[in-house]
């Protein structure tokens, strides 16, 4: 490493998941000229899991900061660059290194085999030890010329270096637009975020400042809406009957489009790969809960839940952390690569959230082993924590069964899908007010429906009902907390 390089130290986004490949950077709490330390949260990015703060390794003063919010970087890509010598004077940092790319198996001929290094969250990606050959040039790819290269530089905020004298003159280019810096549009930061806020593309910008960069004016003329189109002239055709012109511009018009990442793109792959991997069944049971909540309102004035959430869902997951006590077979889990049926001694309990990020399933660790004040206390910080988007990538990892709740919204129930990798998920419909045939009278009582679905390759008939009509007596008789627990 050189003097430069050892002055100027380049933070890498790290891989702050389990095998994640990129994220988007949500916001910045920094800027070129602050003041950072180690260990100092410097911006917030969203992976395909959670939102996550990253802390920066180095001590020093921001030179710059690569990446504006909203974009999406590469796990290993440098985001900023902090000068750890500030006091030494002037001087030029060395440019950031991309993302190491994946090279063939026949360039890695010659590489020294290494084993997978782990990755520490706010340390960067592990270096690769891979020697790889000199990339070519593609032809057709945009070339940089200095003009582009400065207007890019200070939109970045910092100097650009000086170009290198090149034995040919670089061949001229169609106009400044068409040579943005790494295919990028050239636009500042504000102008980026207006973009973003509007729903702007901005390739799809044409360019009127100086150097091709883009401006306000040019971003709102994108967005302002397209005038009416003139009403389509009838065509005939070879029968003499008249066929109108297509209006597919105008309905485009009153369409938006969003893209597909973060949360909801993790969200959707598992979705698929869980709806065509493990065969679902559903099972629907209806009870009267007249008597849990009950238990509820009561529970509300106990001292030992003082300060605690206290609602139905709280005693569904006892409930059901009880069926499974009583019925231990359908805690287990499918291993397809090894053939082998996986069975667990812990329950690890997700909880299906929305959040404004999309869907996401974090889990009470050893639920089982939890008193009621205990599991009240989980169950809270996890909803609070999800709801804050400040859910961890680890709090999502290793369930073991899910409740979702889908009563919040007033609906009955549902045939829900199962979270990857786990056995079975459990829905709670509304509690609503019902006649209901209790002591050989029609009386209104408060009812709801639950519904497990289950994978039919780890749990039979036979074992899935029978955690359902357990859950459902408890509920039922909550009582059974105490005699069956």
């Amino acid at each position: 490493m050189t003097a430069t390089e050892q002055r100027f130290r380049e933070f890498k986004m790290p891989d702050v998941g389990e095998g994640l490949t990129e994220a988007e950077i949500l916001k910045w709490y920094v800027q070129p000229g602050d003041t950072v330390t180690d260990g100092q949260v410097i911006c917030e990015v969203e992976t395909a899991k959670a939102a996550v703060e990253l802390p920066c390794p180095y001590e020093g003063v921001v030179h710059a900061v690569h990446f504006e919010e909203g974009a999406t970087v590469d796990v290993g890509t440098s985001i900023i660059a902090v000068d750890t010598d500030p006091g030494a004077g002037p001087a030029e940092a060395p440019a950031p290194a991309a993302a190491a790319e994946s090279a063939p198996a026949a360039d890695e001929e010659d590489a020294e085999p290494q084993g997978r290094q782990a990755v520490l969250v706010g340390y960067g990606a592990a270096p690769s030890s891979t020697k790889r050959r000199a990339r070519k040039p593609q032809p057709g790819a945009p070339v940089q010329e200095p003009a582009a290269a400065a207007v890019q530089a200070e939109l970045n905020g910092h100097a650009a270096a000086p170009a290198a004298p090149s034995a040919a003159p670089p061949t001229p280019s169609a106009s400044p637009a068409a040579v943005p810096v790494a295919g990028r549009p050239l636009a500042k930061p504000p102008v980026r975020k207006l973009a973003k806020d509007l729903g702007i593309d901005l390739a799809t910008v044409t360019p009127t400042g100086p150097d091709g960069v883009i401006t306000r004016e040019d971003v709102h003329a994108a967005a302002a809406p397209a005038p009416a189109p003139e009403a389509p002239a009838a065509q005939p055709d070879t029968t003499g009957a008249t066929v109108p012109s297509s209006g597919s511009e105008a309905v485009r018009a009153r369409e938006t489009r969003i893209p597909i990442k973060g949360v909801r793109k993790a969200t959707a792959q598992a979705m698929v790969n869980s709806a065509f991997t493990a065969p679902h069944v559903t099972e629907f049971i209806t009870v009267d809960v007249t008597r849990t909540m009950k238990l509820v309102q009561e529970l509300k004035q106990d001292p030992d839940m003082a300060g605690l959430r206290v609602n139905p869902l709280l005693l569904v997951a006892k409930a059901l952390l009880v069926a499974i006590k009583r019925n231990p077979e359908i805690s287990a889990a499918w291993d397809e690569e090894n053939q082998e049926i996986v069975r667990k001694d812990y329950v690890n309990l997700g909880i299906a959230a929305a959040t404004p990020r999309g869907l996401i399933v974090p889990n009470i660790k050893d639920a089982d082993a939890k008193t009621l004040p205990q599991l009240a206390a989980a169950l809270g910080e996890l909803v609070s924590t999800a709801r804050e988007g400040r859910t961890a990538p680890g709090d999502m990892a290793g369930g073991t069964i899910t409740i979702t709740n889908v009563g919040v919204f007033g609906v009955d129930t549902g045939t829900p899908i199962l979270n990857p990798g786990e056995p079975a998920i459990l829905a709670m419909g509304a509690v609503k007010l019902q006649p209901w045939v209790h002591k050989g009278k029609v009386k209104p009582r408060q009812v709801t429906t639950l519904a497990l679905s289950f994978d039919h390759r780890l749990v039979d008939g036979e074992l899935g009902s029978k955690v359902l009509a357990d859950t459902a007596a408890i509920l039922e008789q909550p009582k059974r907390l105490i005699t069956w627990a």
